[in-house]
């Protein structure tokens, strides 16, 4: 209707500045090996992110048994995943929630394992991932 007062806070609705994106999971890999953000905001990153797993002929993570614990390599992008991988290497995306939800009891994980910045999570890290998600979720 013509004539009419623009919504409360006097800018027509839309307008202003747009909600910042949250970082990608490689610059929040980046950010927390570097110590510039706190595994809090890691964890809030790294649960909505995509996650690349190669996989190979069976449903499933493929884990890594050549190590203290078994740990499963997973990639920040699919230039890491290729980078470890190869260009033809099969792969399956998740989020990280689905990660930590997925993950067998007993396990870590490598985050981009040929990357400038990789992490490790081994199974105890993991746990306090879970722990953490579920007190953000359920309070």
């Amino acid at each position: 209707m013509a004539g009419a007062a623009p919504p409360m806070g006097g800018a027509p609705m839309g307008a202003g500045y747009p909600e910042p994106s949250p970082p990608s999971l490689a610059d929040a890999v980046r950010a927390f090996t570097t110590g510039s953000m706190s595994a809090e905001d890691f964890q809030a990153v790294f649960a909505t992110s995509k996650v690349y797993c190669p996989r190979g002929d069976n449903p499933g993570f493929l884990a890594l048994h050549d190590t203290q614990q078994p740990v499963i390599p997973m990639f920040s992008s699919l230039k890491q995943l290729r980078r470890y991988a190869g260009k033809e290497s099969k792969y399956f995306v998740i989020t990280g929630a689905e990660v930590l939800d997925l993950l067998p009891t007993g396990y870590g994980f490598v985050l981009d394992m040929e990357g400038e910045h990789r992490m490790v999570f081994d199974a105890k890290a993991v746990e306090q991932m879970v722990e953490f998600t579920m007190r953000r979720m359920y309070g």
